[in-house]
């Protein structure tokens, strides 16, 4: 199965909660390194670690599917 069809395929409950939690890490970490005023170094630094680990969270959780067995089962 490639991306695009892992991609398209159904997700498992779980794992749309957890894509959903990732997306709303990535729009925080945006938010923080998109701020307009100037920031400490830390607080930047968390903006960028919770941006990729938001990213890295929804892209995973999105590609994970229901196999094929666990569907003809229900």
């Amino acid at each position: 199965m490639n991306i695009v069809k892992r991609a398209k395929a159904p997700t498992p409950k779980f794992f749309k909660v957890l894509r959903n939690i990732g997306l709303a890490l990535a729009a925080v970490g945006g938010t923080i390194l998109a701020a307009p005023v100037a920031l400490p170094i830390v607080i930047s630094s968390i903006g960028g670690y919770l941006a990729v680990a938001g990213g890295v969270l929804s892209a995973v959780s999105q590609i994970t599917t229901i196999s094929e067995e666990a569907n003809a089962i229900q």
